[in-house]
């Protein structure tokens, strides 16, 4: 599958790379280096995206428009473990992460 065949995948599924990597269990980034010749999706992602095609549209999951993330997609995270690790580990960071979440509302309280 070529660059410009990807970007007409996702035009007529009408996702972003992020959706569409989603749907492939990948990162967006690696849809991007697709879309930009970099890298190349190999056959078991080719056969993914036509399986995607040939069930349209609504085969692409969806984040609702202001929907908040699952909590327990998050905890399965690798990233938001390190990011936690790195506070554990650093006091500084702690302090710094604590002043800016203090703008935030807490999402315990709704």
């Amino acid at each position: 599958m070529t660059s410009d065949e990807l970007k007409a995948l996702r035009k007529e599924l009408g996702c972003t790379a992020k959706e569409l990597a989603t749907a492939l269990g990948l990162d967006q980034a690696t849809v991007m280096a697709w879309e930009k010749g970099e890298l190349f999706p190999t056959k078991r992602y080719v056969d993914e995206m036509e399986r995607l095609r040939a069930k349209g549209p609504s085969a692409v999951p969806r984040k609702a428009k202001g929907a908040s993330p699952d909590p327990m997609k998050l905890l399965a995270d690798p990233e938001v473990w390190q990011v936690v690790r790195k506070l554990l580990a650093h006091k500084k960071l702690r302090d710094d992460v604590a002043k800016l979440a203090a703008a935030y509302g807490d999402p315990v309280d709704g």
